[in-house]
C-alpha cells in the first residue's frame, strides 16, 4: 500500500477540478511527494473523463488497498466525492476550509478528501491538503479525554453499516458499543 508516511498520494480530477489539482500537486511534488494522477491532466484535454467515473476509479484504488489516502477535485467536490463513495470502505469528505480538511482526518478518518475548484482558491487548497496529509485519525484538536475512542466507534459503525440488515432490523442501528463522551 502506498502510504502518507512514505509521502505517496493518489489524486484525480475532472476538467473543472484540474486547475486546483495541478496547484496542489505542484506544491506536493516540490515537497517530496510521489503523486499518482489518474484523472484529467489539463484543461485542454479532448474528451475528458467525467467526474463520477474518476471518483469511482479513485475509490476502487482505495478499496483495493493500493493507496492509504487520496485527494480528488471537481467543480464543487461533490460529484467526484459521490463517485468515490460508491466503493466499499471509502470514507470521503467534501471540504471547503482548512479546518474541515483537518477534521475530516482527525475526527472522521476519511481516506478520500474532495475539493471544489469553483469554491477553493489554489493557496487555500494547498493549505487544506497540508492539513489533511499532516494529521492523523484521533489527533483531535479538542480537549476531549476520549476523542479517538468516541470517533473510532462512529467510524467502525459506519464502516460495518449494511443497509439491508438495517432495513431488516426495522431501521434500527446495529450498535457496536457505546462510548461515553468525556469532555
Amino acid at each position: 500500500m502506498k502510504t502518507i508516511k512514505n509521502k505517496e498520494i493518489l489524486v484525480g480530477a475532472d476538467i473543472a477540478g484540474v486547475p486546483l489539482k495541478n496547484a496542489v500537486v505542484a506544491y506536493l511534488k516540490e515537497n517530496g511527494w510521489t503523486i499518482t494522477d489518474i484523472g484529467v491532466k489539463t484543461t485542454e484535454e479532448k474528451n475528458p473523463e467525467m467526474f463520477h467515473r474518476i471518483g469511482i476509479r479513485v475509490g476502487a484504488k482505495i478499496t483495493e488497498g493500493e493507496f492509504e489516502r487520496a485527494l480528488i477535485f471537481c467543480g464543487t467536490g461533490m460529484g467526484i466525492h459521490i463517485g468515490a463513495s460508491k466503493c466499499p470502505g471509502v470514507h470521503s469528505a467534501v471540504i471547503e476550509s482548512v479546518e474541515s480538511a483537518k477534521r475530516c482526518i482527525t475526527g472522521n478518518n476519511c481516506n478520500v478528501m474532495a475539493m471544489g475548484a469553483q469554491y477553493i482558491a489554489p493557496a487555500k487548497g494547498i493549505e487544506a491538503a497540508k492539513a489533511y496529509l499532516e494529521n492523523n485519525f484521533g489527533e483531535g484538536y479538542e480537549n476531549w479525554k476520549n476523542f479517538k475512542e468516541f470517533h473510532q466507534l462512529a467510524y467502525d459503525e459506519m464502516d460495518a453499516f449494511d443497509y439491508e440488515a438495517f432495513k431488516n432490523n426495522g431501521f434500527e442501528i446495529l450498535k457496536l458499543g457505546e462510548v461515553e463522551l468525556i469532555i
